[in-house]
Order: structure tokens, then C-alpha cells, then sequence
């Protein structure tokens, strides 16, 4: 268990310091989550790649969401979709 000084400092134990590779000097964000605190490496300049391929996804999503929405005003009949709104009422209960 870590105990907090007077200056509000806190030492990490080094058992977690070794394992997530925390080494003096090192920075930390220290994320409020609720009722717990997350702390968590400070966020790194990510490689040129990464940003790349973040683009990519990005441009990936934005061709979807444009499908959707083209398709959008189009109702799907009862036929087509293999299932009847009697068939959700029905779903879940023991006979």
C-alpha cells in the first residue's frame, strides 16, 4: 500500500514500477474515474504510422456512415428481415 506525503507525493511500489516499465523521471496522468482513480503513462507523440493509419480508419468510417445515410429513408419490410414483431413479444418467455 502507497502512502501519500505531505507534499502530496506518492510512491509507486516496485513491483508495479517494473511491471508496466515506470522509471524515474517518468510521467503520469492521473485520470479521476468515478470513485477511483486511474493513473496511467503520460500520453507519447505517437509515429508518423500511427497517424496514418488512425486516417485511414477515420476515412474507412466516414464512407459508412455516408452508406447509412443514403439508405437511410429505406423501410425493410417483415419479409426481409427473417423475423416478425409477435416473434420479439414472444422471446424470452417459457411457454
Amino acid at each position: 500500500m502507497a502512502k501519500v506525503t505531505s507534499k502530496l507525493q506518492v510512491t509507486i511500489p516496485k513491483v508495479i514500477a517494473d511491471k508496466f516499465g515506470i522509471k524515474p523521471g517518468a510521467q503520469l496522468d492521473w485520470i479521476p474515474a468515478g470513485d477511483a482513480i486511474r493513473v496511467l503513462p503520460a500520453c507519447r507523440q505517437r509515429p508518423e504510422e500511427d497517424r496514418e493509419r488512425r486516417l485511414l480508419l477515420f476515412d474507412e468510417a466516414t464512407a459508412r456512415q455516408r452508406r447509412r445515410e443514403k439508405g437511410a429513408g429505406k423501410r425493410v419490410s417483415a419479409k426481409d428481415r427473417g423475423w416478425k414483431r409477435e416473434d420479439l413479444y414472444r422471446r424470452g418467455r417459457a411457454d
